[in-house]
């Protein structure tokens, strides 16, 4: 698997050496910018939000009584981290749920891009086809919301987990392992579609190459590090990057029959 992570990093290199020699910026700054607005616009006002429920929690469940009350240095402080936890959690859980609502939003783009740099690196054609798209878009859509479903079940169970001191600390990175496997599988799976897999294909064979998606999604996140040009950049170079992954993992396996996939 660590071999799949950083030829999936590798693969964000290649990307944007391949986007500025064919010129794609078009595809990637303006759909990139809508996005930028739209992820510091919403996180902004959910993060004001989050703090205020935690607060209000605190103080309806007794807590924050109960911690004055006993005064006790080495409580606050555990609690102060599970309360850290709790709050990065929420953070990562609603940027799944934005992050899906782009991919469903930007789905004609991000087949098109997939498409595009598959086709140039094949020294082939995809003539273009409505039909076509369209079912890359509806793909891509259920796809998203299927991983949507999943992610969401594992990140509560994983926020729970985060109102245990000590314990919870752990839950924040076990949390972002799992957007990145998500993230960069919804990006993987544009490659699958064109490789005539279908739906129960792609996941059996994205699960055995995890490395890949989990790699594709980790520099996605770490790009948003990066304020506003890495908000720009990330969508757009993670789909590509994940194109020129699959490229370097050839399916040589045999793929599992629908009827035995997971």
């Amino acid at each position: 698997m660590l071999k799949e992570i950083i030829i999936s990093i590798q693969s964000y290199f290649k990307a944007h050496a391949f986007i500025r020699k064919h010129k794609l910026w078009k595809w990637i700054i303006i759909p990139g910018i809508i996005y930028a607005v739209l992820f510091f616009v919403s996180m902004y006002y959910f993060i004001h939000t989050a703090n205020n429920f935690n607060e209000w929690l605190t103080l309806k469940t007794g807590l924050k009584a109960w911690l004055d009350k006993i005064n006790s240095g080495i409580l606050g402080f555990l609690f102060t981290l599970a309360a850290l936890a709790l709050l990065v959690v929420e953070v990562m859980l609603y940027f799944s749920l934005f992050k899906y609502t782009w991919l469903i939003i930007g789905s004609p783009v991000f087949a098109y891009l997939s498409e595009k740099t598959d086709a140039i690196l094949n020294n082939t054609d995809y003539p273009f086809s409505m039909p076509q798209l369209l079912k890359d878009m509806w793909r891509g859509i259920k796809i998203a919301l299927r991983n949507a479903f999943w992610q969401t079940v594992y990140v509560v169970a994983i926020l729970l987990l985060s109102l245990i001191p000590i314990a919870g600390m752990g839950a924040p990175l076990i949390a972002l392992m799992v957007e990145c496997y998500y993230y960069g599988f919804s990006m993987l799976d544009y490659n699958c579609e064109r490789r005539k897999m279908n739906a129960a294909e792609s996941i059996y064979y994205i699960g055995n190459h995890r490395g890949l998606a989990i790699g594709n999604g980790l520099i996605f996140y770490l790009i948003h590090l990066v304020p506003v040009i890495g908000w720009v950049f990330a969508p757009a170079y993670a789909v590509i990057a994940a194109t020129f992954s699959m490229h370097e993992v050839k399916p040589k396996e045999s793929i599992l029959p629908v009827s035995n996939a997971n």
